[in-house]
């Protein structure tokens, strides 16, 4: 149902809060609200295995289970975890990581509707600690331009400045939580399809317009934005640096080149469309590349020409103490309607950019000048492309 927190593929949904991490025979592990997961395993992407055999040193992931509802087996653990033969409370830190919502919904018929049912899941989002709840593309109107006369579809573009950004701007500040919310903007030169992020004060922090509409299709009448920027967002896990891409922009490495040199940590991706293997490689490659986080979110397989997949790659493809490289992705949600949550270890990603060889390290750009010229040769000539 709607309501439903749907658990993930990849990660389950009910994610709590905070977590302990503690330390024992140079291993670490998390103690959640629901279960105890062992440090490596989350790194390389296999959170969902949760360990219940706490017997040193060898902590087994025992049950494939995602995080547990069972109070008995919390209990359990918990005696298990006290009966120990170590201090693990000397060595535990509180841990707290950067949580998104994906809302991975299917839009109603009207932007009443979809006003009404994207207020639902934000509050749905803010009970589960998300510090960001992230829309699919066009949410205003579903992102309904597809079969039906441009004076239909544009006649639902709506001003910037309305009652349905301003909704999602008090929600923001009432929850304490940012927001990304996406719309069909009315415009000067014709509608935009625009991602308006407002900070857990109520602030708006970032107005991003797709720079690469589908030119191809109906998206030829959206005026493109002109530029991809970045924001300091103050969450309650501290700042991170903010910038965005709607769905298409992924297929150009310029554009997360772009928001990497203006110092994006985190990348939010409202998306409406098929995920499939070659669309999710851009994703992971524009994450690897530039040291960042990719977070995107689609509409459910139940909107036509879309299949869920949200997800979130965290970019760091390799640690200190693990022999060859990990999976960047640690969300990847399943096809149905549902509020998915990814965590990010901000701090992890921030020693890892510190370090690692990609992003900005090594790059020439004086011998990049090509990449300016505005000149298109055969076999990339397209009638309809423009400026």
């Amino acid at each position: 149902g709607g309501q439903e927190v749907s658990a993930s593929s990849k990660v389950c949904a009910e994610i709590p809060v905070r977590r302990r991490k503690y330390s024992h025979a140079g291993e670490s592990f998390f103690l959640y609200e629901k279960s105890v997961l062992r440090e490596s395993d989350c790194l390389r992407g296999r959170s969902k295995e949760v360990c219940t055999d706490l017997t040193p040193p060898l902590f087994p992931p025992l049950i494939k289970m995602g995080f547990q509802r069972d109070a008995s087996l919390w209990q359990s653990a918990r005696q298990r975890l006290a009966a120990l033969p170590f201090d693990h409370t000397a060595n535990q830190t509180e841990v707290d990581f950067l949580k998104i919502a994906f809302l991975q919904i299917a839009p109603g018929g009207t932007l009443e509707e979809n006003l009404e049912k994207g207020l639902r899941y934000c509050r749905q989002a803010a009970e589960l600690g998300a510090d960001i709840a992230l829309f699919p593309e066009m949410w205003s109107n579903g992102y309904r331009i597809d079969d039906r006369p441009l004076e239909e579809w544009s006649a639902e573009a709506i001003p910037l400045e309305s009652e349905f950004t301003g909704a999602f701007q008090a929600l923001a500040g009432e929850l304490g939580m940012a927001v990304g919310v996406t719309l069909l903007e009315r415009y000067e030169n014709g509608p935009r399809n625009t991602l308006v992020l407002f900070d857990r004060f109520g602030r708006r922090k970032l107005v991003y317009a797709k720079v690469h509409t589908c030119d191809f299709s109906v998206e030829r009448y959206l005026t493109p934005g002109e530029d991809f920027e970045t924001v300091t967002l103050d969450t309650a896990q501290g700042e991170v640096k903010v910038g965005a891409m709607i769905c298409y922009d992924r297929e150009f490495p310029e554009s997360a080149r772009i928001l990497m040199l203006k110092g994006a940590e985190l990348i939010l991706i409202p998306n409406a469309c098929p995920m499939e293997i070659n669309r999710l490689s851009q994703l992971r490659a524009r994450a690897f590349e530039n040291m960042l986080a990719v977070a995107t979110c689609n509409y459910p397989e139940s909107v036509p020409d879309c299949n869920g997949g949200s997800s979130l790659f965290d970019g760091v493809a390799y640690l200190p103490d693990m022999a060859g490289s990990r999976d960047t992705c640690i969300l990847q949600a399943e096809g149905r309607e549902g509020l998915y949550m990814g965590e990010l270890d901000l701090e992890q990603l921030r020693r890892y950019r510190e370090n690692e060889v990609h992003g900005n390290a090594y790059r020439h750009p004086r011998k990049y000048g090509l990449l300016t010229d505005t000149r298109i040769e055969e076999p990339f000539l397209r009638a309809d492309y423009r400026e």
